[in-house]
């Protein structure tokens, strides 16, 4: 099977990594040339909770030759138009698309690359782009190698193709085939809205976040907001690294918001060292996929008449920062999530 790697980013690198060591053809893709050259010329060079060095191959989109059996799709939403209408070039008509993208994709792939193509999943671990060839996992080892991807057919079935493609992902770390696609990509957007964006808004770790008792209270918000719209949306939220993310839901009357903040703290643990990929897009002068995570949340609330005004703020907040390009700082942002909390910061 011929594997190609679309947008060898931090997960990207990571994933390519580990399944070519499991012996697979595959290509790493990626449009930054420095990048590439460094994959080639050293090997993909992983960090953090990891320690490895594997060779690779890397190649520009330029490069690309032929025809792939399997694609990772690993690039940003805000890009998928170009990015995937070129990739059709490089598909035969039995290739299958496995979108690991942030956020809910999979009807704007459908409409490119056609139904029997796509495929979706998440990744559920985190890494971050250190610099070219260089990629460090923020994941803790035992979190990554339990749980580190779940994927599925778009309506549900358990096909040949998918056990297949799991056992190749299984050689990157722990990999869960699911019967309710949607829930889990709305689950993985859950985490996406509540951390991604606070850590973008606030310029800081997903575990500074969760320390903080005014950052953690807003992405509690903000998960019960995307919870809300999703339900309102016919979604089932499916489990996520074994934990039930309905616990986030508030009451009416938010007598739960204690028990929804311990929760969010324990199950968020593995996460702590990360930073977004979005706020690394604004340390780079980098238009982030706001729009398609806290902006889709918001969007879709409107259609259904469901207020969002936590997942508005986050909005706002980076919107901002990308028109200023500047990088938010926690001290200037957190006093608007206080305000709205209407509780005082505590250290």
């Amino acid at each position: 099977m011929r594997i190609g790697i679309m947008g060898a980013g931090s997960l990207g690198t990571i994933i390519g990594a580990f399944i070519s060591k499991g012996g697979h053809d595959v290509d790493l893709i990626d449009i930054f040339k420095e990048h590439v050259e460094a994959l080639n010329e050293r090997g993909a060079i992983l960090t953090g909770t990891v320690n490895e060095t594997i060779p690779v191959k890397a190649i520009t989109p330029s490069e690309m030759t032929g025809t792939y059996d399997l694609v990772l799709l690993l690039t940003k939403q805000i890009f998928n138009e170009e990015v995937v209408t070129n990739l059709k070039n490089y598909l035969h008509n039995k290739s299958v698309v496995l979108s690991l993208q942030n956020g809910v994709p999979e009807e704007q792939l459908v409409t490119i690359l056609g139904e029997q193509r796509v495929i979706g999943g998440s990744v559920e671990f985190g890494a971050t782009f250190k610099e070219p060839g260089i990629s460090e996992l923020t994941t803790t080892k035992e979190a990554f190698q339990s749980n580190a991807f779940q994927i599925g057919e778009l309506d549900g079935s358990i096909t040949d193709r998918i056990q297949q493609i799991k056992e190749i992902l299984d050689l990157v770390g722990g990999t869960f085939v699911t019967d309710n696609l949607i829930g889990t990509k709305w689950s993985k957007l859950l985490v996406n809205v509540a951390l991604s964006g606070m850590s973008t808004a606030l310029g800081c770790s997903f575990g500074e976040v969760t320390n903080n008792e005014v950052g953690v209270h807003s992405a509690v918000s903000l998960a019960d907001e995307t919870i809300r719209v999703g339900e309102a949306a016919g979604v089932t939220f499916a489990p996520l690294s074994g934990f039930d993310l309905k616990i986030l839901k508030l009451n009416e009357d938010k007598s739960n918001f204690p028990t929804a903040i311990g929760f969010a703290r324990k199950a968020f643990a593995p996460q702590a060292l990360l930073r977004a990929s979005m706020l690394q897009d604004l340390e780079k002068q980098r238009k982030t996929e706001i729009d398609y995570i806290n902006g889709f949340v918001a969007a879709k609330g409107k259609e259904l008449g469901v207020a969002t005004p936590y997942n508005d703020l986050v909005v706002a907040l980076v919107n901002k920062a990308e028109n200023e390009k500047t990088v938010p700082t926690f001290e200037e942002n957190i006093k608007s999530f206080a305000n709205k909390v209407g509780v005082l910061q505590k250290s």
